[in-house]
């Protein structure tokens, strides 16, 4: 977490839907703004997961580099916590050498994270969660949802129904403490550190154009060799099913086909429904707060738009270059 009072200085959150196209949007910016990219995706920060997670090219990655991107193997948790301290890192770094951080991504709960800051919770446990994961086994994940709801229904209503991560830490929490999982933060985040933070949401604003576009991506990543991917990793760690790494939205449902319990089509289809509700719980926590600037996904003049939004916004110069460098 950022560690010393940044009043006066600033950065940029880019967040929007899976499929909005804003990580080609944050690459475009970063060719015309002196910004640096740091990626909000719990996926995209592990190593292997390239082609489910839409993770930017190595000759991109090369070129642009994106903080938070490959730093972690499938078997390595990442938690919020660990993203708010090496962003922080990050972002320290940015503000070091003059420059603007840039936070693109679509895991909102780190955006909010690094904003507001973290509530105080109770450490993991790992004996807890190993029993709690042997119950997912033996009964699924919807179980523990609705054991969930029991103890604590405000979380589970905020928590998706396959969300194995997130409903282990809400049943942990829950259990070591007989509180419900807080939703209020610590305050010690972005805001308390006097950062002045520029949020920009990437919107599609038609829904039928939005799930054609996420169907289109899963066809792209199938050619482009999305099961041959897992079935690699599914060599390297043939339990990497239960970590939460393998069990994001793509991933789930091809190692779910590998392992015989579902035939081809009704993967495809359990992976376009599952990408259609992650994008739906996306746009819903975007529109619950207040305070970002709405801008059409599908515009054919976003990067420009945008360039002249946040020079007018004061958050670059009116000297900034806003046409895309050569």
């Amino acid at each position: 977490m950022i560690s010393t009072d940044r009043s006066g200085h600033g950065l940029i959150f880019l967040a929007g839907s899976t499929a909005c196209g804003k990580t080609d949007l944050a690459i475009e910016l970063a060719a015309r703004l002196p910004v640096d990219l740091i990626s909000v995706d719990s996926s995209q920060v592990y190593q292997g997961l390239d082609i489910g997670t839409a993770k930017p090219s190595g000759k991109i990655l090369e070129e642009v580099p994106h903080g938070l991107i490959d730093i972690r193997s499938v078997r390595q948790p990442f938690s919020a916590a660990d993203f708010c301290l090496e962003a922080g890192k990050l972002i320290e770094n940015s503000f070091e050498k003059g420059r603007i951080p840039l936070l693109v991504g679509g895991t909102m709960f780190y955006f909010a994270a690094l904003l507001r800051g973290l509530s105080d919770l109770p450490p993991a446990n790992s004996a807890l969660r190993a029993r709690l994961v042997k119950q997912a086994k033996q009964r699924g994940w919807p179980f523990l949802h609705a054991r969930l709801e029991q103890v604590d229904p405000q979380a589970a209503e905020r928590i998706d129904r396959q969300d194995a991560q997130r409903i282990s830490r809400a049943l942990e929490i829950n259990l070591l403490t007989g509180l419900a999982v807080p939703t209020e933060a610590a305050g010690n985040g972005l805001i308390e550190k006097g950062v002045k933070v520029t949020r920009l949401n990437i919107v599609i604003p038609d829904r039928q154009l939005l799930h054609q576009r996420i169907s289109k991506r899963l066809q792209q990543m199938l050619d482009d060799g999305l099961v041959e991917e897992v079935e690699k990793l599914k060599e390297q760690w043939p339990q990497g099913g239960t970590t939460p790494a393998l069990r994001s939205v793509g991933y789930r449902q091809v190692w779910e086909y590998l392992e015989g319990q579902v035939d081809y089509s009704t993967m495809v289809e359990r992976a376009s429904a599952a990408t259609r509700r992650l994008a739906k719980r996306q746009l819903t926590w975007l529109r619950n707060e207040p305070g970002a600037a709405w801008f059409d996904g599908t515009s054919p003049t976003l990067a420009p738009t945008l360039c002249r939004y946040l020079e007018a916004k004061g958050v670059i110069s009116g000297g900034t270059k806003l046409e895309k460098r050569a």
